[in-house]
């Protein structure tokens, strides 16, 4: 680990950690540490590399601290691991935390090598992609949301992904096969997305029902220790949620830095611009946090761009696939986006800022604040860069 002190949270898929995790942190404390920052990482990270991304995210801090600050740093691990060998998926390897699923998981393998050109095919690949996500009819909680790509036609659904990749990746669907053979390169993404449907309710349980209530923990047993939560992608996800969990009265966050967060950009809005009746899922839970919510945004990342959007828009009961087919290549509807890909949206009074106005001067106090890092990001994943760090410290006001 590049920094000292160091310690390592973990939490199981349903929030639960071992023993004694808060009691680690108060020690921290108590050892003289005033401002602890606390990094989760994205999806699709195993435990090691998670490591590995904190020691690297966390390398530049020690020299940008301002004198006399005494830190601490925690990394949060979680079960966000679905593929290896990225970018060409191993998806057999969602039998390592899907164990429960091995029988549909081979199915699902076998037919994306197989790539058979037939209706059927498809037929059968969306009742295993359904079975894999347990939205089957009766096993759906009432009122739950249920992304539309999973119930609607699976034929449909993969050409529809297809037309999306290329877009992304310019490989063409030709390569995949002919007929509607060349529509399995769109159900790999049907796949991907399915299990993106798994890590972002895993990573909201997580931060409401695991780190929300430890970092309520830690605050009754040392009030003086502030927490600076840091997140990426589906991580930044689980820290923001954790906001919703921490006990009432509690205030121990006094930053928050979302990096390429993978969650709607109105998240923190009291009104939605295209339905006022309704807010986001944060609604205000930015005043739980004696300092700003940062979220850093960039508009290279296709991650959350193009694919992000698309399985948001199909999972709107109220807009129809043929419709999300028809605009998705030539419509910005800003229901569907994501607040790493364009900021905070619909919060009133919030900052948008430069990367260079942020690092030069600063960024506001408190409230939400949005600041452009394109220039360093170019990529959803881009985010071991020294300004980042930077602007974490910004946020944390325990700079130089």
């Amino acid at each position: 680990m590049s920094v000292e002190p160091y310690r390592e949270i973990t939490f199981d898929k349903d929030g639960d950690g071992p023993p004694g995790q808060a009691s680690e942190l108060v020690a921290l404390a108590r050892r003289g540490v005033r401002d602890l920052v606390v990094f989760a990482h994205g999806w699709n990270s195993s435990p090691s590399g998670a490591t590995r991304l904190c020691s690297d995210f966390f390398a530049p801090f020690p020299g940008l601290l301002a004198p006399g600050v005494e830190a601490g740093y925690a990394g949060l691990v979680w079960p966000s691991m679905m593929f290896t060998d990225e970018p060409v998926p191993d998806y057999r390897a969602l039998v390592t935390i899907l164990p429960e699923r091995e029988r549909v998981i081979g199915s699902l393998t076998d037919l994306l090598d197989a790539a058979p050109a037939t209706e059927a095919a498809f037929d059968e690949f969306g009742a295993l992609l359904r079975e894999l996500t347990d939205v089957r009819g009766e096993s759906v909680a009432a009122g739950e949301p249920v992304p539309e790509f999973l119930v609607a036609d699976p034929l449909a659904v993969c050409a529809l992904f297809t037309a999306a990749a290329e877009g992304v990746d310019g490989v063409p669907a030709q390569a995949f096969g002919g007929g509607l053979g060349r529509y399995w390169k769109g159900a790999r993404e049907a796949l991907r997305q399915a299990t993106y449907y798994l890590m972002k309710k895993r990573a909201g349980q997580v931060g409401e029902h695991g780190l929300g209530p430890l970092l309520g923990q830690v605050a009754r047993a040392a009030p003086g220790l502030r927490v600076h939560l840091v997140g990426h992608s589906m991580g930044a996800r689980l820290v923001a949620y954790a906001l919703r969990g921490l006990p009432a009265g509690a205030r121990p966050v006094a930053s928050v830095t979302l990096l390429q967060g993978a969650f709607s950009h109105y998240a923190f809005a009291a009104r939605l611009p295209h339905d006022p009746g309704r807010s986001g899922a944060l609604r205000d839970l930015q005043n739980r946090v004696r300092g700003p919510v940062v979220a850093c945004h960039s508009r290279h990342d296709t991650a959350l761009g193009v694919m992000y959007p698309l399985a948001s828009r199909l999972a709107n009961d109220s807009d129809s696939l043929t419709r999300a087919a028809a605009e998705l290549l030539g419509t910005d509807d800003p229901r569907w986006g994501a607040i790493g890909h364009d900021g905070v949206q619909a919060v009133p009074g919030a900052a948008r800022l430069s990367l260079a106005e942020a690092l030069r001067a600063g960024v506001p106090a408190s409230g939400c604040v949005s600041v452009d890092t394109a220039e360093v990001v170019r990529s959803h994943s881009d985010i071991r860069r020294s300004e980042l760090a930077e602007v974490v410290v910004a946020a944390a006001r325990t700079g130089r």
